[in-house]
C-alpha cells in the first residue's frame, strides 16, 4: 500500500467514524428537540401527533377561562390565527390577555393544544425572541428590539 493509498483510507476512516457520531447525536436529539411554531404555522402544517412544540403569541382579549381545578383554557393568536389552548397548573403571576406568551406542549387529538408549561413576558419591554419575530413576519410587531430568553 502505498502511502497516498494509507492517507486516503485514514482520511476515509476518519469520515466514517464522524458520520456515525453525528448519526448517533441527531438520533439522541431528536425527542429532544422542540421547535417553535406560530398559531399561523400550526393552521397552515401538518403537526405530527404527539410532537412536542412551543407555541408563541399574544393572549387573546377575553379568552381566559379558569375552572376550579386549576384548569385554564385560553386562546393564543398572532393576528392571523388563533390556536386554543388548555393548561392544567399555576399560570406566571404576569399572564393576562394581550400579553405575549409561549407555551410548550402537544396537539390533542380534539386540536386543542394542551400546554406543561407556560411562560409569560417579565417586563414591559420584553417579547420572547420567536414571538417578536412571528409577529414582525406578519406586520403586527411594532415594539423595539426582542430580548432572548
Amino acid at each position: 500500500m502505498t502511502r497516498k493509498q494509507m492517507r486516503l483510507t485514514l482520511i476515509g476512516s476518519a469520515g466514517a467514524v464522524l458520520a456515525v457520531a453525528l448519526g448517533l447525536i441527531l438520533f439522541a436529539l431528536n425527542d429532544q428537540i422542540v421547535f417553535f411554531q406560530s398559531p399561523t404555522d400550526i393552521t397552515q402544517n401538518t403537526i405530527p401527533d404527539g410532537q412536542r412544540i412551543r407555541l408563541g403569541g399574544l393572549v387573546e382579549e377575553g379568552s381566559i377561562v379558569r375552572s376550579d381545578n386549576a384548569q385554564v383554557e385560553f386562546r393564543v393568536t398572532d393576528m392571523e390565527n388563533v390556536v386554543q389552548v388548555s393548561y392544567k397548573g399555576i399560570l406566571p403571576d404576569l399572564f393576562r390577555e394581550g400579553q405575549g406568551v409561549v407555551t410548550e406542549g402537544i396537539i390533542g387529538t380534539n386540536g386543542i393544544f394542551v400546554a406543561d408549561s407556560v411562560l409569560a413576558k417579565h417586563d414591559e419591554n420584553y417579547m420572547p425572541k420567536e414571538v417578536a419575530e412571528a409577529l414582525k413576519d406578519q406586520g403586527h410587531w411594532q415594539g423595539g428590539e426582542a430580548t432572548a430568553n
